[in-house]
C-alpha cells in the first residue's frame, strides 16, 4: 500500500534524526519535534508546483546542514521552520521563535527572510557584491549554510522542474550558490554545484565528458594501478601508514580546462590525481610529507615547475597539501597530492568555512584570518565543531552596507552613509550637482542615510554646487576627497583671477610684487598663504586701494627703522622724509652710518648724489644721473634722502669708468697707461682694449680723489694722437 505524503515526510524525518543521532545532543531533541510538530501542523502534505512535498524539501534540506556541513540544532529547526515563513498566511514572528525555541535559530530564521526579501531579477549575481550583500544581511554564516544547502536540494532534484526553471536555478548555482560555497571552504559542495549546473546549462558537453570518463574508466583504473604499485611497496617498506587513491577531476573542471586551454578531452593531461594520504602525528605531519615527496620523485621523474608547497605555507583559506607532477608509465604526466588525514579533512569538507569570517575586520581586507581559530579545533578532534558555530557571527561587513543602483547594481559603500555619498560613488559630476533624490520611492535629502537594499535615486541640478558643510555628514572618502577637490578648483579659480587683479594694480602703481610684499600683506590681513589673500580679492573681500596704503604704510616705516639702525639718534632727527632741505653729509669721518656707494652709478667725490634707504644694505649713495633714479624716485620717493659731500681736504679714492675711443696705431695703450700712472697721478685698476677695423675702443677702470680730478685724467687723454673721445660711463 502506497504511503501517504504525511507518512514519507515523517519518515524521512525518522531516518534525519537516526543519522544524525551522534551530534544532537539528547537534551535538545524535543525542541527540534516541536519544531516538526509545528510545521507539520501548517505545512501539512502541502507540495511545491512539481509536485514535492515542502516539508520533505526541509528535512533534506535540514539533512544537508547536519550531516554534509556539520550544523547542530539551532540550524536544524531553521532548516524545518524557513518553509513555514515563506509558504503560510499563519505565519508566527521571529520574536515568538526565540521565546519558543532560541535566539540562534530566530537569528538565523530572521537572516533567511531578509535574504529572500531581495528582488534579484535584474541583479548580476555573479558580482561579489551581491554575495557580500547576502552576507551583510544574514548576520550569521549559519544563514548562507542554510541557503546554500537549500540550493543543493533544488539541484539534485532539477530534473523534476520544467526547463525555464532548471535554467534559472542552474544560472544562481553557477554565479552565486557555487562561489559562495567555494569562498566558505566547502570545496566539494562547490564542485557538485557546479558539475549539476553545467548539466543544465551545457547539457552536451556535460554529456559528452560524462561518456569519455565512462569510456576511459578502465584504462584509467589499469593506469592508476601500474602507477601505485612501486610507490606503495616502497612506502610500505619504510613503515608509512598511509591510503592511496585516485580522484577524477569533477566534470566542470575538466570542462573548463578544455574552453581555457582550447583542447578536447584527450588532451586534458591532468583528468585525475593521485592522493597520498598519511596516519601521521601532529609534530611528524610535515616531515614525513616531504619523506613520501622524496620516495615519489626518486621512482618518477619529477617537473619541478609544478612543485606546489601549500604545507609550509598554507593556502590562506587552511588549505595544506604538497602538489608534485611526475612522468608515470606510458610518460604520461600525473599529478600527485601528499597530505595527512587532518589536511584531507580540512580540504574535502571545509570545516574552516565555519570559522573564515570570524571576528572583526583586518585592516580592510575582505577576510580576517581564521587560521588561528582552527588550529584550536583540528589539534583538538574531541571538540565538536558545531560547539564553536556560535560563536562566529558575519560581522565582518558591520562597516559596510550594500544599495542597489536604478540599473540594480550592488555598490558598497560604508556604515553610515548618506545620498550624497551614493552620488559621489556613481561619478564625482553627480555629486557635485545633487540636490537630494528618491530612496525606496520616497522623497529624501542629501543627508539621508542609507541601509541595506535601499534603492536610491540621484536628482541633480547644474546650479548645484559642492557646499563646505557638505564635509560634515558624508563618510566616505571619495566623496570627502571630491567635495575638498572641488572646493580647492573654486577657491583656487578665485585666487588666480585676484592674483591677476593685484599683479595689475601692482604695475599700475610701478610697486615691485614680490614675496616680501606679499608677507607684509599676509601679516597686516593675519592670513597665512598667499592663495587665501588673492582668493579675498577677488571675491571683494579685501580691496585693492587699501593694499595700496597698507604697502606705503609699511615702507615709510621700514625706512625709518633702518635709519634708526644705522644713524646715531642725533643725526637721525636732523633727517626728514620730505622735501625740505636737509642733506645726508658723508664722508670718512661720520661715525656709525652705514652707506655704500653705488655699483651701478659709481658717484665719486663732487658728483651731485642722493641717498636711497635699503632694507638689508643701509643707505645707498647714487648719482643723480644715475640710470636708476628715475623708477626710485617714482616709486620709492619716501625711501630718498638728500646728501651732500662734506667740505673736507681727506681725499679717498673712488672707482670711476672712462670709455676712450679712437684710430688704432702702435704704442696707443703704452701712451693711455703712462698718461694715467705718471701724468693724472690715477691709480688704475683694470683697461680693456678691443680693436678691429683700424679703430680701437678702451674702457679704464680708475681709482680718483674728485670730479676735478676726474676731470683732469679726461683732459689728459683727449690729448693723446689718435683718441677721437673721452667719456665717463656709469658702470
Amino acid at each position: 500500500m502506497e504511503m501517504s505524503g504525511i507518512e514519507l515526510i515523517k519518515e524521512s524525518y525518522s531516518a534525519l534524526m537516526a543519522e544524525c543521532y551522534g551530534q544532537i545532543p539528547e537534551s535538545e531533541r524535543p525542541l527540534i519535534q516541536l519544531a516538526m510538530d509545528h510545521a507539520l501542523k501548517l505545512l501539512g502534505d502541502t507540495q511545491w508546483e512539481n509536485g514535492e512535498y515542502i516539508l520533505q524539501h526541509s528535512v533534506s534540506v535540514g539533512r544537508i546542514a547536519v550531516i554534509e556541513l556539520g550544523l547542530s540544532t539551532d540550524s536544524l529547526i531553521a532548516c524545518l521552520l524557513h518553509n513555514v515563513f515563506n509558504k503560510t498566511d499563519n505565519v508566527f514572528s521571529v520574536a515568538e521563535i526565540k521565546k519558543e525555541y532560541s535566539a540562534g535559530a530566530a537569528e538565523i530564521l530572521d537572516g533567511i527572510l531578509r535574504i529572500n526579501s531581495l528582488n534579484t531579477e535584474n541583479i548580476a549575481l555573479q558580482s561579489e557584491n551581491f554575495r557580500r550583500l547576502m552576507m551583510a544581511l544574514s548576520g550569521d554564516v549559519r544563514v548562507i549554510l542554510i541557503k546554500i544547502a537549500d540550493q543543493l536540494q533544488d539541484m539534485r532534484n532539477l530534473d523534476k522542474l520544467p526547463a525555464s526553471l532548471q535554467q534559472r536555478y542552474s544560472v544562481d548555482s553557477w554565479h552565486l550558490y557555487a562561489p559562495l560555497a567555494h569562498r566558505l571552504g566547502l570545496y566539494k559542495i562547490n564542485s557538485e554545484l557546479l558539475d549539476l549546473s553545467l548539466k543544465y546549462l551545457h547539457p552536451g558537453d556535460y554529456l559528452n565528458i560524462v561518456e569519455k570518463l565512462q569510456e576511459t574508466t578502465v584504462e584509467r583504473a589499469n593506469f592508476v594501478s601500474a602507477f601505485v604499485k612501486p610507490i606503495g611497496k616502497k612506502l610500505t617498506s619504510r613503515g608509512f601508514d598511509f591510503e592511496m587513491k585516485a580522484r577524477t577531476k569533477s566534470i566542470f573542471s575538466i570542462w573548463n580546462k578544455m574552453k581555457k586551454q582550447e583542447v578536447d578531452f584527450n588532451e586534458v593531461y591532468d583528468l585525475f590525481a593521485i592522493r597520498i594520504i598519511l596516519n601521521s602525528k601532529p609534530e611528524n605531519e610535515k616531515a614525513e610529507c616531504w619523506q613520501v615527496f622524496s620516495v615519489v620523485t626518486e621512482e618518477y621523474l619529477s617537473n619541478p615547475e609544478r612543485l606546489r608547497d601549500w604545507i609550509t605555507f598554507p593556502k590562506s583559506n587552511g588549505y595544506e597539501s604538497l602538489h608534485t607532477t611526475v612522468l608515470g608509465p606510458d610518460k604520461k604526466w600525473v599529478e600527485v597530492q601528499i597530505r595527512t588525514g587532518r589536511m584531507d579533512d580540512v580540504a574535502e569538507n571545509g570545516l574552516a568555512s565555519h570559522w573564515r569570517y570570524k571576528g572583526g575586520k583586518a585592516g580592510g581586507k575582505e577576510l580576517d584570518d581564521w587560521l588561528k581559530n582552527i588550529r584550536e579545533i583540528l589539534e583538538n578532534p574531541q571538540l565538536s565543531p558545531a560547539d564553536f558555530i556560535e560563536e562566529f557571527k558575519v560581522n565582518v561587513y558591520d562597516d559596510e552596507i550594500f544599495v542597489f543602483t536604478p540599473k540594480g547594481d550592488l555598490i558598497k559603500l560604508r556604515a553610515g552613509a548618506t545620498l550624497l555619498d551614493f552620488a559621489y560613488e556613481i561619478h564625482s559630476h553627480i555629486g557635485d550637482h545633487c540636490i537630494g533624490g528618491k530612496v525606496n520611492g520616497k522623497l529624501v535629502t542629501l543627508k539621508y542615510r542609507l541601509k541595506n537594499g535601499d534603492q536610491p535615486v540621484v536628482e541633480t541640478s547644474n546650479n548645484q554646487k559642492p557646499k563646505m558643510d557638505w564635509l560634515d555628514f558624508v563618510v566616505t572618502t571619495k566623496a570627502k576627497s571630491r567635495i575638498k577637490a572641488s572646493l580647492n578648483e573654486e577657491q583656487k579659480r578665485e585666487a588666480e583671477n585676484g592674483k591677476e587683479i593685484l599683479k595689475r594694480k601692482f604695475k599700475n602703481w610701478k610697486i615691485e610684487l614680490n614675496d616680501q610684499v606679499i608677507r607684509v600683506l599676509l601679516k597686516n590681513y593675519k592670513l597665512k598663504l598667499a592663495s587665501e589673500l588673492y582668493f579675498q580679492i577677488s571675491t571683494g573681500k579685501i580691496d585693492p586701494l587699501g593694499i595700496k596704503e597698507v604697502i606705503k604704510v609699511q615702507e615709510e616705516e621700514n625706512s625709518k627703522e633702518r635709519l634708526s639702525e644705522i644713524l646715531a639718534p642725533s643725526e637721525l632727527k636732523e633727517l626728514t622724509f620730505d622735501s625740505g632741505d636737509d642733506f645726508l653729509v658723508i664722508d670718512n669721518d661720520l661715525k656709525n652710518v652705514i652707506y655704500k656707494l653705488a655699483a651701478c652709478c659709481n658717484p665719486i667725490f663732487g658728483d651731485d648724489i642722493f641717498g636711497f634707504v635699503t632694507i638689508h644694505e643701509g643707505i645707498k649713495i647714487h648719482r643723480v644721473t644715475c640710470p636708476n633714479a628715475k623708477q626710485m624716485i617714482d616709486r620709492y620717493p619716501y625711501r630718498l634722502i638728500k646728501a651732500k659731500w662734506r667740505s673736507t681736504e681727506k681725499r679717498n679714492a673712488f672707482q670711476a669708468t672712462v670709455r676712450v675711443a679712437g684710430s688704432e696705431r702702435m704704442g696707443m695703450v703704452s701712451d693711455l697707461t703712462n698718461i694715467i700712472a705718471k701724468e693724472a697721478g690715477v691709480k688704475m685698476r683694470s683697461i680693456s682694449i678691443n680693436s678691429e677695423n683700424g679703430l680701437f675702443e678702451g674702457i679704464l677702470r680708475v681709482f680718483v680723489n674728485d670730479t676735478h680730478h676726474l676731470d683732469f685724467l679726461m683732459q689728459k687723454l683727449k690729448n693723446i694722437r689718435g683718441v677721437d673721445s673721452v667719456t665717463r660711463s656709469d658702470g
